[in-house]
């Protein structure tokens, strides 16, 4: 299904066409279901694999602008069907869910379909927030009023009850790592192998789990309960998550993320001279570009009438623009920080601090594409979002000294690494 990969993720409707086929070439093997289908109607679709009883789940797609998962997704079915130690000798069943959040995946496609540069990749991605977004959804919004993709994977954990559930994520910009709901000792080894065989930087400073504990370099385990697992500014609970429902039944949850774009900065543990500083003119940043974020904000929200309702891209871009603050206060009290503060700390940081504001900007982009180009003041404020893209990307690339990784070593490291968890599992 993968082989004749171009440089390009694959469409939902592409992912679904070849787990079809798949499917019908596997007959005494592989199933294809649907287990639901999301807001706008899309289905969600389940290929399976084995007929073992102890369950994989392997789930593609929890964030729309991470479209690397349901390739990978298409290459583990391959891998499982071509190895019977896989399924019917170690007694596993595998089962890919292809595409949790279809909906804003097929937001996500627009623009170039082969190799992005990163302006044009924040330009036409889409990642809507938390409450929507399936995979953390459940720990934002109140128990009775979850999000239909939501409840149907929760549905499928309760009744698959898989040892291991592997999330396909793939950052934008940075190094490989692998976050865990329960330690998998061991895996750092094969992730750093598999890494510096696709000269894929490992990612040992992280944004996203500053304050787990390390398993091993780019392995970060979730912390004990009632210690901090993240920061304060973001609303996600990860003790509420789809992460954590394997737990029920005895079993984990393993993240896997991959670059779109290495730094190497982000793989330097090297402790950061003066992290202090630093952390401090990350704020100073983040207030700066929230305040320009903000002004373009007005300048696009001035070509609807005054009278009209906020649309959701609109607010989308004000909530970006407004956690800029909120994130600055957080990082200026990581000094004193309980983490022995890295230059890769630092990097990741400085990436996450530049994503925002892009993402803002993509944003309201975005929405100009809806509005008539010939309303009075459009052309203006298109003109002031590309040329604050523009910048804001090219100054990302200038600090990190960005490589692009192909989409097929994405998706060789991804797959190979869900594949060495197993093996330590089942081994």
């Amino acid at each position: 299904m993968t082989s004749a990969m171009a440089d390009a993720y694959p469409s939902v409707a592409g992912v679904a066409a070849a787990a079809s086929a798949f499917a019908r070439f596997h007959p005494t093997l592989c199933t294809l279901r649907q287990i639901g289908r999301s807001r706008e109607g899309r289905p969600l679709l389940l290929l399976s694999a084995g007929r073992g009883r102890r369950n994989v789940l392997v789930v593609a797609g929890p964030h729309s602008d991470e479209r690397i998962g349901s390739a990978t997704a298409l290459r583990l079915a391959e891998r499982v069907a071509a190895d019977p130690w896989l399924h019917s000798r170690s007694g596993a069943s595998w089962h890919f869910l292809l595409c949790l959040d279809p909906d804003g995946t097929v937001r996500s496609e627009e623009g170039p379909a082969v190799r992005r540069t990163p302006a044009q990749h924040f330009r036409h991605s889409y990642r809507p927030p938390a409450d929507e977004q399936p995979e953390w959804a459940p720990s934002v919004r109140p128990a009775d009023d979850q999000l239909p993709e939501s409840q149907a994977l929760v549905d499928l954990i309760d009744e698959l009850q898989p040892f291991l559930q592997c999330s396909l994520h793939g950052n934008d910009l940075g190094g490989s790592w692998i976050q865990l709901t329960r330690d998998i000792p061991g895996l750092a080894e094969p992730l750093g192998k598999l890494s510096a065989e696709r000269d894929v930087p490992v990612q040992t400073g992280t944004y996203d789990a500053m304050y787990w504990t390390v398993s091993g370099p780019g392995v970060y385990v979730m912390p004990e309960p009632g210690r901090p697992t993240q920061f304060a500014s973001l609303p996600e609970d990860v003790n509420r998550s789809t992460w954590v429902r394997p737990h029920l039944y005895g079993g984990m949850t393993a993240l896997f993320e991959v670059p779109m774009w290495a730094s190497r900065k982000v793989a330097d543990t090297a402790p950061h001279p003066d992290p202090a500083h630093a952390l401090s003119e990350l704020g100073v940043l983040l207030r700066r570009q929230s305040h320009r974020a903000m002004a373009l904000l007005a300048q696009v929200s001035a070509v609807l009438p005054a009278d009209a309702d906020r649309p959701p891209l609109l607010r989308l871009a004000e909530g970006l623009a407004a956690i800029c603050p909120q994130v600055a206060d957080d990082w200026e009290r990581l000094h004193p920080s309980p983490v022995p503060l890295t230059r890769a700390h630092l990097a990741a940081l400085d990436i996450a601090a530049r994503r925002i504001p892009l993402r803002a900007a993509g944003t309201l982009l975005r929405f100009l594409d809806s509005v008539p180009a010939a309303l009075p003041r459009v052309p203006e404020a298109r003109a002031a979002c590309e040329a604050q893209l523009g910048t804001w990307a090219t100054e990302l690339g200038a600090g990190h000294h960005l490589t692009w990784i192909p989409v097929a070593e994405q998706v060789d490291l991804q797959s190979e690494a869900v594949l060495a968890a197993f093996r330590l599992l089942t081994d």
